[in-house]
């Protein structure tokens, strides 16, 4: 079982892979995620942890999120772990397309109750969670490089 979802960028995969670098706007782009209370120093390194909580107060969950692969501007691959619910192998990867790029996102669970969920439903409400998500992280990789750019 596996949720594909695939977004047009109107910027370069470096503008995104550095929003996917910064941890501390994680909450901002991923749909659920409603704080970050951590994150290791040397994220986005392999094995880097962030520390983050999940649901709407008062029904918050503190898990974490692992980077099992960062391959800037190409590829990131993450472990999310959604106690009780199971754990979530994610995988982004970014392309570029003129003078932006086309970000792909693939979902699947990887461990736990999770995994019982048919796969056609797991897919619809995956794919639904990730058109935002994506929606998100373009708006966050654009914010962070005009911000970056200078002014005159």
């Amino acid at each position: 079982m596996m949720s594909v979802t695939v977004r047009r960028f109107s910027c370069p995969p470096e503008d995104v892979f550095a929003a996917l670098a910064d941890p501390w706007v994680y909450p901002t782009w991923v749909v659920g995620a409603s704080r970050l209370r951590a994150a290791d120093r040397r994220y986005p390194e392999v094995g880097a942890r962030l520390h983050h909580s999940i649901g709407v107060w008062p029904f918050v969950l503190n898990d974490e999120t692992k980077v099992e692969e960062w391959d800037p501007p190409r590829k990131m691959v993450l472990t999310a772990r959604t106690r009780p619910f199971g754990e979530e192998r994610v995988q982004i990867e970014a392309s570029t397309r003129g003078p932006g790029c086309v970000v792909r996102m693939e979902e699947h669970p990887v461990r736990g109750p999770v995994t019982l969920i048919p796969s056609g439903v797991a897919d619809l409400i995956l794919h639904i969670r990730n058109v935002e998500t994506l929606r998100r992280l373009e708006w966050v990789a654009r914010g962070l490089a005009h911000s970056r750019t200078p002014t005159s």
